[in-house]
């Protein structure tokens, strides 16, 4: 059986203090984190060990008396190292000499994120388009170049930390006296103060600024769609990174144009008589003027399609369609002499006004029924 006494190297009248600053001396010298190799882990348990029965007065006892660890009536503190009551040996450590140890705080901090917004017209969504826009954000400070301090000058080792950014502080516990770390008040953790700090920046490291981008828009981008631009966002602390920036895309409504998925649709009106002609309709498209054959007879609601005349394919691999839908206009006042020639154009064609029949139904009786359901 291991020998506490000589695991801590220390005689066996000696005292509570005594042992707490052998334990002390050895855990600097053999915890994981400084000594990884496996010897020095297995006598860091044995250490720890030896700390948890000897630092008890009542252990200790039972362990001069019996030399069994938990002795008859001693507690157990299960069956390897620190068990349930302690948290494992780590947390004894840490509790000793502090958690962390990263160090002193670094100032220099990654910039947020911006988004900003941009409306743009039906036409550049289908195409595509360059913008310039105003974005106000922090940029990089010009005069100290981010460091935060007027020239000449740099940041001084912080007085009651040491540069380490943390202090220790005497903490009463079970244990006895044990020290706590906590980050040093006077530097926030920095290690270091800017006594003489840049006064355009105020010891930031950056400044607010207007500034213009050239913003890429893609074609075929719809509204909501984000462009992401990497690096173009808010400036970071003490010189650190910019974040990024996003451009959420608006589109403007289209007076004739509306936009589904990559096509884009029309509404086309023509007369009842043209309609039953039949005519040819001039159109302004995004490409261009093109030209409409409407056949005589067509019906309001008939649909014609005009192949890759919509919004390019956001990733590329063609175009949607134009898609123009007719709407046949029936005259609402008519003078005398025209309701006298549609009587007479109905007679001819043997329809009754406000009659039809499944057998046979007069072209302005269909052209009205349609117009009816719309």
């Amino acid at each position: 059986m291991t020998d506490y006494y000589e695991a801590l190297g220390v005689d066996r009248d000696a005292s509570t203090e005594e042992i707490k600053k052998a334990y002390r001396k050895q855990a600097r010298k053999l915890h994981p984190d400084v000594n990884p190799s496996e010897e020095a882990a297995e006598k860091f348990k044995v250490l720890g060990r030896a700390y948890e029965v000897l630092s008890d007065e009542e252990r200790r006892r039972n362990y001069d008396a019996t030399g069994d660890e938990n002795g008859r009536g001693g507690p157990s503190f299960g069956g390897g190292g620190f068990g349930g009551g302690f948290g494992g040996f780590g947390d004894i450590f840490e509790t000793f000499f502090g958690g962390g140890g990263g160090g002193p705080a670094s100032r220099t901090r990654r910039g947020q994120d911006s988004l900003i917004r941009v409306r743009i017209d039906l036409q550049d969504a289908a195409f595509g388009t360059t913008k310039e826009v105003e974005v106000e954000t922090a940029v990089t400070c010009s005069v100290c170049d981010g460091t935060c301090t007027r020239e000449g000058s740099t940041p001084t080792t912080c007085s009651d930390c040491g540069g380490h950014g943390q202090i220790q502080r005497p903490m009463r516990s079970i244990l006895g006296t044990v020290l706590q770390t906590e980050t040093c008040a006077r530097c926030s953790g920095f290690g270091s103060i800017i006594e003489d700090p840049c006064q355009e920046c105020d010891g930031q490291g950056r400044v607010r600024e207007r500034r213009t981008l050239k913003v890429k828009i893609p074609a075929g981008v719809d509204k909501g769609n984000r462009i992401h631009l990497a690096g173009e966002g808010e400036a970071g602390l003490a010189g650190g990174p910019s974040g990024d920036l996003y451009i959420e895309v608006d589109v403007r409504a289209h007076e004739v144009f509306t936009r589904r998925g990559n096509d884009l649709h029309a509404t086309v009106t023509v007369p009842m008589t043209a309609a039953a002609l039949g005519t040819t309709v001039s159109l302004d498209t995004f490409d261009g003027e093109e030209q409409i054959e409407v056949k005589p007879g067509t019906q309001s609601g008939e649909v014609f399609t005009l192949r890759d005349r919509g919004v390019q394919h956001l990733r590329g691999g063609g175009r949607g369609a134009l898609k123009v839908h007719l709407k046949v206009e029936t005259p609402q006042k008519l003078s005398d002499r025209q309701k006298e020639l549609l009587r007479e154009l109905a007679e001819e064609r043997d329809e009754e006004a406000g009659e039809s029949t499944t057998e046979h139904r007069g072209v302005f009786t269909k052209l009205r029924e349609a117009w009816d359901s719309l």
